[in-house]
């Protein structure tokens, strides 16, 4: 056995070879197919807990009491993959790496028998890594330690090796029947419009909610919204500018196999101009204003399977409305989900503000559970959306919940 240091290599004398990474606290663990050029070939060739097997790689999940490994079959390579990066990224959210240096123990697949450990020396702020490779020079394949750290988590490191971790789309413009606001409230002391109300209507007194949805506030505890029915975030007359939680929740599938949902949030700009968007792959945007608790793969236990927080009060100018979402990225359909819900929770307090239980559930793979929208007045309105649209991913969430604000 050979402790490795960084940019030493090795070669391999086996044809499959296994990487454990361990660490003190939990790792998502992944491995990248990468071609001549450093580039996946398609987000295909990420290979990690949500999508477990490629042409040659494979992941495997420790579970929380073992270390998660990639296993390399060399010989099961596609013709064009050069190399493959191992990573690793703590799983709490906005966990550096600084104290809690990870261990790469480098093994033959088959026999057991460990061939190299490697150990980044050194690390601070780094909340990803690349940890080894897996690559062919002259024809032999071996092994090289890099612990190359990244500051922007596993979302860096990706983006680096050409996955797709967000979608970059244009703006979309409001929809004629729903003008830009303006950049400050009208003259009038009454309140302006809010997204949505049409063009016509005078901004003098406040709008009536539509017929069947109404607005509510907090006033009398704790609400449960119907679908498209709004509650604003206000008790006793002052906003609620504080920290919530936003939890999503849901059942495994009827037949009582497991269903790996994923949990989003997408913020957009005053001109539903998509400005981020939050998931497992970014667990932290908008300078920490908003963080993902990470992934759950089956929907398994009581309580919350994901949760986002949202400090209201930190959330740039320029994020005014947010929308989350729930997507299947295994693609299994909604119809399959026993049941599914978010609730909006008071961090300071854990105390339980607003509920929206999915019912009817549709053979989609995703849905939009809920939308944040800030008014002029700088309070925060929720509504209940209940929408579903075809889509595995956050990326394919963004057009269609822009129009949905």
């Amino acid at each position: 056995m050979t402790a490795m240091t960084p940019g030493s290599n090795l070669p391999l004398n086996t044809v499959r070879v296994t990487v454990d990474v361990a660490a003190p606290v939990r790792l998502d663990v992944s491995g990248l197919l990468l071609a001549a050029d450093g580039k996946v070939r398609s987000d295909a060739d990420f290979i990690f807990y949500n999508q477990p097997s490629g042409p040659g790689v494979s992941y495997r999940s420790g579970g929380g009491s073992a270390p998660d490994s990639i296993t390399v079959d060399t010989g099961a390579l596609p013709p064009g993959i050069e190399r493959i990066v191992v990573t690793a990224s703590p799983d709490a959210a906005g966990q550096s790496f600084q104290g809690i240096e990870p261990t790469a123990t480098v093994r033959d697949a088959d026999g057991g028998a460990v061939i190299a450990t490697f150990t980044p020396p050194k690390l601070g702020a780094e909340t990803a890594l690349v940890v080894v490779e897996v690559y062919q020079r002259g024809g032999v394949w071996k092994v090289r330690a890099v612990g190359q750290g990244y500051a922007n988590g596993l979302a860096g490191i990706a983006t680096d090796f050409g996955v797709s971790v967000e979608e970059e789309a244009a703006p979309t413009p409001p929809p004629v029947a729903a003008p830009q606001p303006p950049a400050v409230p009208p003259a009038p002391p009454a309140p302006a419009p809010t997204w949505g109300q049409p063009p016509s209507a005078p901004a003098a007194p406040a709008p009536t909610a539509p017929v069947g949805a109404g607005k509510i506030n907090l006033d009398k505890g704790r609400v449960n919204l119907q679908k498209n029915q709004t509650v604003s975030l206000v008790k006793g007359g002052r906003p609620l500018l504080s920290q919530v939680k936003m939890g999503l929740g849901w059942e495994p599938a009827f037949g009582g196999r497991d269903i790996d949902l994923d949990a989003s949030v997408i913020a957009y700009g005053p001109q539903r101009n998509h400005i981020d968007s939050c998931y497992f792959g970014k667990l932290s945007i908008l300078g920490g204003a908003v963080k993902h608790s990470g992934d759950n793969l089956t929907g398994e236990g009581a309580g919350d399977d994901e949760v986002i927080v949202v400090d209201l009060g930190r959330l740039p100018a320029e994020a005014t409305g947010l929308v989350f979402t729930v997507n299947s990225f295994s693609g299994q359909k909604f119809s399959e989900v026993a049941k599914a819900y978010c609730r909006l929770i008071d961090a300071a307090s854990g105390e339980e503000l607003v509920r929206f239980d999915l019912t009817g559930a549709e053979p989609q793979t995703g849905v939009m559970m809920a939308k944040l929208i800030k008014q002029f007045s700088g309070e925060w309105e929720m509504t209940a959306i209940g929408e579903f649209v075809k889509s595995r991913t956050v990326r394919g969430m963004v057009k269609p919940a822009a129009q949905a604000l």
